[in-house]
């Protein structure tokens, strides 16, 4: 290319806008290209800043950040992390507006350059914008852009800042990439890049050996998953010569409905999924991923990397419809994580681990919900859970600042993350208190916050696809409806319960830690009240007719709007189903028609949370530090139900012990002692025949003739 990158981009955009017709991309290359400005940038501040480090570590001393004014290396992040991400903010609503007003029905791919070529396989670096891709762009750059906002407050004093932006809008660009690529190639790009960024971010602390370990822990089981993907992706080439979404959907439908190939197909891709979304058995790395500073399990568990397997299934939708067995699969898969992740939840005392078990509960319901071909349900949940579970970690975030410098103002080296010791924080971080309650609202599934409508639609909609007229397993979705139900009962438990422990009762802090417990700054609790907006309204966009008009569907403040948006991208998909499984079921499997269970569904969830209040509340709670250990069935909830111990026993340990066998039996002792034997015979009979050459004349006339002595002897005898 003779034009820079920018240049590219921009022709690119042009050229496909004459070819879109309708729709006039609005410098889409852009979108991708500021976050990875934004990386070269803080990268080169990060690398200045080590320079400067080591400079002055070598001279006897240490950087100061505290006195003397902070260096540009750690104000220029401030300006430049968030500053790429509001711009391809603004750039991805523009595209969106312009795509809003076009009524598109064919998805518009953006052609750059040709990534590979050889012989027949032929990839192209290339963007693709249908609806699917904008709103997860909308997604990743609006809540990425207020997650970038609340670091700037959370990580200012951390003296790896610089380094921790540059990674931060790393991790975007390569979610964006895997959002806005054309290709299961350039999907795949973007799937083992913010792998990547998992790794560097969860281990950010990396001088510390257990956060290094969580980095490495979420790499390794993540690669797991990727082997799906690739033989996934391989068996696409095989069958239709190319990895090109439009053209791989185009063909899709010439395979046998409920064959071999594409469930095959449909599975593997899944295995991906389970291993980037977490869900059983590949979940146990999600958890870990707290070690890293909390805007990034913001960012992780909200808006980039877990969402990645959802959209993957949503995108390949008309591949799983026609693989009833893989669907059953991931919506079995999907509905079981959430309750054992929700059971997990119940007795968990870290604030961050409560949360992170339960995106991996929130992240089956979407399964769930895509597993039953509810695609457009199950993206809704994705976009949702991204507003009130950001919300809730950026919370969690604010209330371990407030502690963490209580804590050290008295030089206390208490857990500022477990809620054992926090209580009655509603007084020091009113804001904080109020938006995690509505947070919480929305994840409980309570009307008429977000979560109630798009939970409740996928719930709903795994009874109605049971209820169709040729369902392959009917009993089988009606015990998925009834576990689904079960888990969001537990959901609405385990949050308020984590929200009494923390804000309400008395304060456990300590007495004198206590007066130094205050508000996050506005830079931190500004992006809380964003959030904490579209917790409540982020759910009215997709309320279905039956809902609608009754007065839990809100009047005119609510529509279907996702459900239409989306249905150039499922409609295939549900042309699929309809001609194989026939009319889906209009009521719930013990009767009762949408509105009247979700009627009774926020009902039941407001008890749980009245209830959890009460109970909770009347329970005297005391610092982690006097509390006593757990016994029988609420020790295995709080240990996880010994998952971990369970893998390292069968798979890891076996794994090391083979490994080391091999290395000290096979490659030392064996292969390395045959190596080493030929070397030391070599050199033994070297020094043999070295000790005959003497350069003596009497010494070669003696040799030789006892030579030819032995010849004779020989020959004689």
């Amino acid at each position: 290319m003779h034009a820079s990158l920018a240049a590219v981009l921009v022709q690119g955009g042009q050229a496909t806008a004459e070819a879109a017709g309708h729709f006039e991309p609005f410098y889409p290359g852009l979108i991708i290209l500021l976050p990875l400005i934004g990386f070269l940038l803080n990268g080169v501040l990060a690398l200045r800043h080590g320079v400067a480090s080591a400079t002055a570590v070598r001279g006897g001393g240490e950087l100061d950040l505290d006195t003397g004014g902070r260096p540009a290396t750690h104000t220029l992040p401030s300006l430049i992390g968030p500053g790429v991400m509001l711009l391809a903010f603004l750039l991805t609503v523009v595209n969106f507006t312009r795509m809003l007003g076009a009524h598109i029905e064919e998805p518009v791919v953006i052609s750059y350059w040709t990534w590979m070529a050889t012989g027949t396989f032929t990839v192209d670096a290339a963007i693709q914008l249908d609806q699917l891709s904008m709103i997860m762009m909308m997604v990743v750059t609006g809540v990425g852009f207020l997650i970038h906002v609340f670091s700037v407050g959370y990580m200012k004093a951390d003296s790896g800042y610089p380094r921790y932006f540059a990674y931060l809008n790393l991790f975007v660009f390569f979610m964006l990439t895997l959002v806005m690529g054309s290709s299961y190639a350039l999907m795949f790009v973007g799937w083992e890049g913010v792998g990547l960024c998992s790794y560097l971010l969860i281990g950010f602390w990396f001088s510390d050996k257990e956060k290094a370990d969580a980095g490495k822990k979420a790499f390794i089981v993540n690669r797991i998953g990727d082997v799906g993907f690739l033989v996934a992706m391989f068996l696409l080439y095989v069958t239709f010569g190319t990895v090109d979404f439009v053209a791989v959907f185009h063909d899709a439908e010439t395979l046998a409905y409920g064959g071999s190939l594409v469930t095959a197909i449909a599975l593997f891709f899944f295995l991906g999924a389970a291993g980037k979304s977490a869900q059983i058995p590949l979940y146990v790395w999600l958890p870990d991923a707290m070690a890293g500073p909390t805007p990034v399990s913001a960012l992780i568990h909200a808006a980039t990397m877990v969402t990645a397997g959802v959209n993957l299934v949503a995108r390949s939708s008309v591949l799983f419809a026609l693989a009833p067995v893989a669907g059953a699969t991931v919506a079995g898969v999907g509905v079981l994580t959430a309750l054992f992740a929700a059971t997990i939840a119940l007795k968990q005392n870290d604030i961050k681990k409560v949360l992170a078990y339960s995106t991996v509960s929130q992240l089956g319901y979407m399964f769930v919900g895509v597993g039953v071909g509810a695609y457009s349900a199950g993206v809704f949940h994705l976009m949702t859970h991204a507003f009130f579970k950001a919300l809730l970690f950026l919370g969690a975030g604010a209330v371990i600042h407030s502690m963490h410098e209580a804590y050290h103002s008295t030089h206390s080296h208490e857990d500022a993350q477990d809620m054992r010791n926090m209580g009655g924080l509603k007084a020091h971080m009113p804001i904080t208190w109020v938006t995690m309650w509505i947070a919480t609202f929305a994840i409980a599934g309570i009307w008429p916050f977000a979560g109630f409508f798009s939970k409740d639609e996928i719930i709903w909609q795994t009874a109605a696809f049971g209820g169709a007229t040729h369902a392959p397993y009917p009993m089988l979705y009606t015990v998925y409806w009834v576990i689904a139900l079960a888990a969001a009962m537990l959901t609405a438990f385990y949050m308020t319960r984590m929200m009494v422990m923390t804000f309400h009762g008395t304060n456990r802090t300590g007495e004198e830690e206590s007066k130094h417990l205050h508000e996050a700054p506005v830079v931190m609790w500004a992006p809380l009240a964003v959030l904490a907006t579209l917790s409540v309204v982020g759910g009215w966009i997709n309320v279905p007719e039956s809902i609608r008009e009754s007065f839990l569907g809100l009047g005119p403040l609510t529509s279907e709007w996702l459900h239409h948006w989306l249905e150039p991208i499922t409609a295939q998909a549900t042309h699929i189903q309809a001609a194989n499984l026939g009319e889906l079921s209009h009521s719930a499997p013990v009767g009762g028609g949408e509105f009247m269970w979700a009627l009774i569904s926020t009902v039941l969830a407001i008890a749980v949370v009245a209830t959890t209040f009460r109970m909770v509340g009347q329970k005297e709670i005391v610092p982690a530090a006097q509390d006593v250990e757990l016994t029988g069935f609420a020790k295995v909830l709080y240990n996880k139900w010994y998952v971990d111990e369970f893998y390292d026993r069968v798979i890891v340990e076996p794994i090391l012990r083979t490994s080391r066998f091999f290395w000290k039996v096979i490659d030392a002792g064996i292969i390395d002692g045959v190596v080493n034997g030929v070397g030391w015979t070599a050199r033994g009979v070297g020094f043999v025949i070295s000790m005959f050459q003497t350069g003596s004349v009497n010494t070669y006339a003696f040799i030789l003739t006892v030579g030819v002595l032995v010849i004779l002897g020989v020959s004689i005898f």
